[in-house]
């Protein structure tokens, strides 16, 4: 059975270099980062609880690459990345871009978010944020795979192009 590790990296606690070198020390397999890109101050969870901790993230990309500069061994994931919101061109090459650094060590978990206020600040409509998700997957999958990439879905639209680098394993379909 492999064991990981899942936080939520910010400004309080080991860097992410301290910590992928301390997950990597103790013999699990992995090291997954959450992500929020903020928290409107006027958001709540659904069961009541406050939601000012999940401000203090450290962008899941960045946290990774500097995990996976100083690690050989353990695989490097977010946990979950919200797709939602970020532009899916940017996107695909962050991951890519991780991915081709860590030798292949990156694992990209995903979600539609449930803070309704913050996928609003970004312009995502949470009722159709699943589709929205899944629009975002299949276009970043097309820049991933062609070496000259053109999507048209129903919420994202763009012409031939190319990107790279390309993720070090193939995207299945």
């Amino acid at each position: 059975m492999d064991i990981g590790v899942v936080l939520m990296l910010g400004s309080a606690g080991l860097t992410p270099p301290e910590l992928g070198r301390a997950v990597e020390e103790r013999g699990f397999d992995s090291l997954f980062c959450a992500e929020h890109t903020h928290i409107p101050v006027g958001s709540a969870r659904a069961d009541g609880r406050p939601t000012r901790r999940y401000a203090d993230t450290f962008d899941p990309f960045v946290a990774l690459s500097a995990a996976a500069a100083v690690t050989s061994r353990i695989k490097l994931g977010t946990g979950v990345c919200l797709v939602t919101e970020r532009d899916p061109i940017t996107l695909a090459k962050e991951v890519a871009s991780l991915d081709r650094l860590s030798c292949g060590r990156f694992l990209f978990g995903v979600g539609a978010g449930w803070n309704r206020a913050e996928m609003a600040d970004h312009g995502t409509d949470p009722r159709t944020r699943m589709a929205l998700l899944a629009d975002r997957i299949r276009a970043m999958r097309e820049i991933w795979t062609a070496d000259e990439a053109e999507y048209h879905g129903e919420y994202v639209d763009f012409g031939p192009l190319w990107s790279w680098p390309k993720p070090v394993r193939l995207i299945p379909a």
